[in-house]
């Protein structure tokens, strides 16, 4: 017996995603639990595998293009149904599989996509070369059913035959320009970032920490850690000092709806760390910072660090996220103005460390290790003067890393 596989809600609204790849191939066989396909949704990579074994009859999209969620994925021939199979002139018409599959290779529209609502139906092949070209399909008559707009309507504008549509006059690409549509994690940034600028009132506060003492505790424990087979950078360090700092201005640790009449205060504090990585920008974040020893900080900074880079973030590890780091410094600049990673009310960038000459308490000059951060604070429920006690009260656990360590519990 033929079945489809549906795929699922995979979590936070999310409705549709990028197919990345393959692992499997018509005709192949496959067992139950084994990997098929790999998705890219607004988050993360996520992993599809099958869900009984059998053999891969039918793959209904092609990496690149777009899947829905609550559309096929693709169809398994489960293993050992060819028997017990009712004969085809048998079965019901609600239950064939010859129609349900013709019907797949064109995926119905979504009920957002109905004519009612105003946008045209089209596979997500279609829709994916329309952004390509940049063309608006409600503005091209389709030929398929119900007025569908099939790949063959879209030659014309192809070849460069049709006329734009005033949406599209806007501008003409030059020659030899390449214009590609945002997917995936590109896609998710560029959304998440219009919407956390438009709609949250930024601010930016700057301030300079010395971490010449921190970067020496660091150097002092990283044998041990290395030992353990733990890299150990200082992130885990202004990660628990942002926690202890939490604790007595528990606002920037806090949730504000849309409607600005209400504030919500996190229990735990869950820290993100912006990766730069081939596929994009992601925030994973570390959970419950406040109750972590700085050992196991740096393991979860150095597990999310990996699975960043090769793409393997699990969905669960960039949600929930309270306060975000962006650490620019590893590239280069010093300073920066961050954009809050909403519903987030605050973020923290850090410049690269410089050795620079500074006044000791003689009046001596002597190189300082300075760091430059630069913070964003949503300024509908944080003020200036809150959040320099705030940034303070952090530059003095990092400053004094004795200090900090006498709060760790």
């Amino acid at each position: 017996m033929k079945e489809d596989f549906i795929l699922p809600d995979i979590g936070e609204g999310i409705v549709e995603c990028e197919l990345v790849e393959w692992h499997l191939q018509e005709g192949d066989q496959v067992e139950e639990d084994q990997p098929v396909a790999d998705v890219m949704t607004d988050k993360a990579l996520v992993e599809i595998t099958a869900m009984h074994t059998g053999r891969i009859s039918r793959l209904y999209y092609q990496p690149g293009e777009i899947a829905k969620v609550g559309q096929p994925l693709f169809e398994i021939e489960r293993e050992g149904d060819e028997e017990r199979a009712t004969p085809a002139s048998d079965k019901p018409a609600a239950t064939a599989s010859e129609p349900a599959a013709v019907e797949k290779s064109n995926p119905p529209a979504s009920s957002s996509e109905t004519p009612c609502s105003g946008k045209a139906l089209a596979t997500p092949a279609v829709r994916r070369i329309a952004r390509e070209l940049e063309l608006d399909l409600s503005q091209i008559q389709g030929s398929g059913k119900d007025g569908r707009v099939l790949k063959e309507d879209l030659l014309p504008y192809q070849e460069g035959t049709a006329q734009q549509s005033p949406a599209q006059k806007e501008e003409t690409p030059g020659a030899g320009d390449l214009t590609r549509p945002l997917t995936g994690i590109q896609a998710a940034m560029a959304k998440q970032m219009q919407a956390s600028a438009s709609s949250i009132p930024h601010f930016t506060y700057a301030e300079e920490v010395d971490v010449t003492r921190l970067e020496a505790l660091r150097l002092e424990l990283k044998p041990d850690l290395e030992a353990e087979g733990l890299r150990l950078s200082l992130m885990p360090f202004f990660m628990k000092a942002l926690a202890l700092a939490i604790q007595e201005y528990p606002l920037l640790n806090s949730r504000v709806n849309e409607a600005v009449t209400e504030i919500t205060y996190l229990q735990d504090v869950n820290i993100g760390m912006a990766a730069d990585t081939p596929r994009g920008l992601l925030v994973p974040n570390v959970k419950q910072v406040q109750n972590k020893s700085l050992v196991e900080i740096a393991a979860e900074v150095n597990r999310l660090t990996d699975e960043a880079r090769e793409g393997k973030l699990a969905p669960d590890s960039m949600k929930g996220g309270s306060i975000s780091i962006s650490n620019i410094g590893v590239l280069g600049g010093t300073v920066a103005t961050p954009i809050i990673n909403k519903p987030e009310v605050a973020i923290v960038a850090l410049g690269r460390i410089q050795e620079l000459p500074r006044f000791n308490a003689a009046g001596e000059v002597e190189a300082r290790k300075i760091l430059q951060v630069s913070w964003s604070g949503d300024h509908r429920i944080i003020d200036g003067a809150t959040m320099a006690r705030f940034c303070n009260l952090w530059k003095s656990y990092l400053e004094q890393p004795s200090r900090m360590l006498t709060r760790l519990r």
